[in-house]
């Protein structure tokens, strides 16, 4: 019979490839933070792209924006930051989402949304808040002190070192770091830095990775 032909019906009254293709659509309409994306705004997939991503920049300015898909704030936000994006095209922004990155945001200690880290060339991090549209100030001035040229004398900083020992610490992240060898002064200098006395305190090098360590520890 023709009636046998007509395909059946879910009890919504919907067909099931209607209602597969409204849910896609549905999923799709929710991912608000890939609206009105710039050429110089793309997404962090690791927190080893995130190094990598700050380590090849060289004396561009960089803006990471630490965002989640629920966060009312930075869904409101967003088309702002678009806004600056499309302004200054000479500017990375690069995009974390805290949903997929929470340990690797938890290492950097970010606990607020949204949240913004600024960093540029030899200087490293120049800057880290939280702002909304009411705040927004904060951001363009931020913007209009760190974007002026200049050139870095030295390699590009990117992530702190205590940063990169935390992420590498993390064992839910697939990154390492091997922590830089201090350099040792050579000529007259060289024995005020190597042989001090026995009964101080430890020099600044061990003293600096005790309190890594402990950071690390009580994070984890």
């Amino acid at each position: 019979m023709e009636e046998d032909r007509v395909p059946r019906r879910e009890a919504g009254g919907r067909a099931p490839e209607i209602q597969m293709n409204m849910n896609l659509a549905i999923g799709k309409s929710m991912r608000w933070w890939e609206k009105g994306l710039q050429p110089n705004m793309r997404e962090i997939e690791s927190a080893q792209d995130l190094v990598d991503s700050l380590a090849n920049a060289g004396d561009r300015l960089v803006i990471v924006d630490f965002f989640s898909p629920g966060c009312g704030g930075c869904r409101a936000l967003h088309p702002k930051i678009c806004q600056f994006a499309e302004q200054n095209p000479d500017v990375l922004f690069l995009q974390v989402n805290y949903e997929e990155h929470k340990s690797m945001c938890y290492s950097l200690h970010v606990h607020v949304l949204p949240f913004f880290r600024f960093y540029r060339g030899a200087q490293g991090r120049l800057c880290s808040f939280s702002c909304t549209n009411a705040t927004i100030k904060k951001f363009r001035d931020a913007l209009a002190k760190h974007k002026p040229d200049r050139c870095s004398i030295g390699p590009t900083r990117g992530l702190d070192e205590s940063e990169l020992l935390a992420l590498a610490a993390n064992k839910d992240l697939q990154f390492t770091y091997t922590k830089k060898p201090e350099l040792i002064p050579t000529g007259d200098g060289a024995a005020e830095v190597i042989a001090p006395e026995p009964a101080k305190l430890p020099s600044p090098l061990v003293k600096m990775g005790s309190e890594e360590r402990s950071l690390v520890s009580s994070g984890r």
